[in-house]
């Protein structure tokens, strides 16, 4: 017997026909959002394409964001390096060596002016991928933005802020879980009187699919952090209707085409229906679910990496025909090395070729309708809703993710898809099947080793040439907003304005909430 199953488990028929599915009735922009959030979807507007980028300083990656839009980028989406990520200075020991490799580096607000240098911030809508420090790093952007003369009512972006994901897939937290929430929330609150355009928190099921979860653990371990946010937020006093429009989602797009496709729309509906659910949301806005797609950063290999052009182009497609709301596209030579300029604009031009030659933007849901897209799509929300219902069970996904279960889930899918492929039982092209003898080499980005030194000296200027009694004023502050539940952003603006760096303000909310050791709790 010739049976399949995907990576999910899923067994695939040979052929589907119409008694495997229960046909949609709704169309693009009806609940509960299947087929997609909006009526024309990509003929009203084009995904926005959102190339991640950031490495070594300021300058040098204001300098990659200009290349990138004079090219047709259409949206900014910055990396920071690991320091910034877990709040501490370029000079912290802690921080010795990894200054600007997988990021950019920012410790003060004269480091984000260089980074936006030039670029008009009521034109461009910016992704920020920072969680434990989100609010930070959303302040110093709100600051700057002012600086250029735009009020925060005109600021469009999202900034990821999504904590729940870093305990179980990632790792780059600061404060236990239940502090960090209060983070979040505040973050909510902040922005909903200050920034009300601003995308709150892109909840994150990229990262728990690169720790090696199957799609169906990605849908619902995401949807189950974004109950919790709502719950979160619900209590401290804010209106699911409202701030239920300010949420958006961040899924991988990998191999399986069929199977990414599906679960694309599988998030919409499902997301729509606990909504309704569990908080009585009515606001249609609030429960149509957006996201942003970036392209499988696991899926790409060292070996032959011209072949990740193919993959990402696969995967690219998928988020367009599961109707992905912004787009980033892996550049072919990341399991090398950060993106050279000739490999992002490769990884740029996939997407505008999508767009501008396959026919991607020319119809909704293009694939719905299609018996295997629909069965997938009905498999793939009956199975999350069933690991959903367990995380329930424990208490929720704070309590699941304290408990270990989220992580050993992950842990053991990650395994056993190993397993695969050391077997050979999953092919991996250029890896365990159609090996070459060798590789033709590839040129690399590299990064300048005297950047980290010349960060380091910046942020000593920094400290040095600012008012030493203002900016201490301002960190007292931020403590005892940590210590009596008021909302800790304003203060943390005044701090940010005073120019204290991320690390001495991250380092008060140490003492104050203390650090989360993964192990231990």
């Amino acid at each position: 017997m010739d049976e399949r199953r995907n990576e999910s488990g899923i067994e695939i028929k040979s052929v589907y026909a119409a008694s495997d599915v229960s046909p949609e009735t709704e169309l693009p922009g009806e609940a509960p959002f299947t087929r997609g959030p909006y009526p024309n979807m990509y003929r009203g507007r084009p995904w926005t394409m959102r190339q991640y980028a950031g490495f070594a300083s300021a300058e040098e990656s204001n300098a990659r964001y200009r290349y990138l839009l004079e090219r047709g980028q259409t949206g900014l989406s910055v990396a920071f390096d690991l320091p910034t990520q877990l709040g501490l200075d370029s000079d912290d020991p802690l921080a010795l060596g990894e200054v600007g490799r997988t990021g950019v580096a920012i410790d003060t607000l004269d480091d984000m002016r260089t980074l936006l240098s030039g670029i008009p911030l009521d034109k461009v809508s910016t992704s920020m991928t920072i969680n434990a420090p989100a609010a930070v790093l959303l302040l110093m952007y709100e600051l700057v933005a002012e600086e250029q003369g735009v009020p925060g009512t005109a600021l469009r972006g999202t900034v990821q802020n999504d904590i729940l994901k870093e305990y179980v897939a990632r790792g780059n937290y600061i404060f236990p879980p239940r502090p960090s929430m209060r983070l979040t929330t505040d973050l909510f609150a902040y922005c909903e009187e200050h920034i009300p355009s601003w995308n709150t928190i892109s909840i994150s099921g990229y990262h728990i699919r690169e720790a090696g979860s199957t799609a169906v653990q990605e849908l619902a371990f995401t949807l189950a952090n974004g109950l919790a946010y709502c719950e979160a937020a619900v209590a401290a006093g804010l209106s699911p209707d409202t701030f239920g429009e300010r949420l958006s989602f961040f899924f991988n797009a990998h191999n399986d085409f069929f199977q990414e496709v599906a679960k694309f729309r599988a998030a919409r509906k499902l997301w729509a229906t606990l909504l309704v659910e569990r908080f009585g949301v009515t606001n249609p806005k609030a429960l149509a679910l957006r996201f942003h797609a970036q392209t499988g950063g696991s899926t790409l290999t060292a070996q032959q990496p011209e072949n990740n052009i193919v993959r990402v182009a696969i995967q690219a497609l998928a988020a367009a025909a599961g109707g992905a709301q912004s787009l980033h596209t892996n550049s072919f030579d990341e399991a090398l090395a950060l993106p050279t300029e000739r490999s992002a604009r490769i990884a740029l031009r996939t997407q505008q070729i999508l767009q501008n030659e396959a026919g991607a933007t020319d119809t909704a849901d293009p694939l719905g309708g299609a018996y295997y897209i629909e069965a997938l799509t009905a498999e793939l929300v009956e199975r999350a809703r069933e690991l959903i219902d367990r995380v329930d069970e424990i208490g929720g996904a704070v309590a699941a993710i304290e408990s270990g279960f989220i992580k050993d889930e992950i842990e053991t899918a990650a395994y056993r898809y190993q397993q695969e492929v050391e077997s050979g039982t999953r092919v991996i092209v250029g890896v365990n099947g159609f090996i070459e003898e060798a590789d033709e080499r590839v040129e690399l980005q590299k990064i300048d080793p005297t950047s980290e030194a010349q960060q380091v000296e910046r942020t000593a200027r920094v400290r040095t040439g600012r008012d030493a009694d203002a900016a201490a004023a301002t960190l007292a502050a931020v403590r005892s907003a940590a210590q009596d539940g008021s909302n800790l952003l304003p203060p943390m603006r005044e701090a940010l304005k005073a120019l204290c760096s991320i690390g001495e303000v991250c380092g008060v909310l140490r003492e104050e909430f203390g650090t989360y050791d993964g192990e231990r709790g």
